[in-house]
């Protein structure tokens, strides 16, 4: 948790906060997404979090992926922004947070290392296929928005 957000937290306890967050959607040449599977709900979804105060989405997503699976990613372009009731989740130490978030397509810079999850947020990460996905015990908003990411990877990729 950010200092931030710990700070906000302290005064509005478990309450729901509506939090803007990135993600990024990130492809190999075989059209594979790397995808996370997150240590505080055990469940995978492509990684990404929290924007910080005066931080630039973009820049978020940068910063995520390096400090959640080592990686240093090239940002290709927008896929699209989410939000809605799927969006919203308890974790377990009861914090209620509803999140906007912000998409973006990418693959792995060039020399970047492979992608190492850090334990903490993210304690395992793969290459998953768009028909893989099924087999995955995800997010609530994975189903409905991943196969939109393949969608934009197939049109973008070429």
């Amino acid at each position: 948790m950010s200092p931030f957000l710990a700070r906000l937290r302290e005064k509005v306890g478990t309450d729901l906060l509506m939090l803007p967050s990135v993600t990024g959607f990130v492809f190999d040449d075989a059209g594979r997404m790397l995808l996370a599977r997150h240590g505080d709900v055990g469940l995978w979804a492509a990684p990404g979090g929290g924007v910080d105060p005066d931080e630039r989405p973009e820049a978020a997503v940068l910063r995520e992926l390096r400090e959640e699976l080592g990686v240093e990613i090239e940002v290709l372009g927008l896929v699209g922004v989410y939000g809605g009731p799927e969006f919203r989740t308890v974790y377990p130490n009861g914090h209620e947070v509803g999140y906007v978030i912000t998409g973006y397509g990418c693959r792995l810079a060039p020399g970047s290392p492979a992608p190492r999850p850090d334990g903490v947020e993210i304690n395992d990460c793969r290459w998953v296929a768009e028909e893989e996905l099924s087999g995955l015990d995800t997010t609530a908003w994975t189903p409905g928005v991943l196969p939109l990411a393949y969608a934009w990877w197939r049109e973008h990729a070429g």
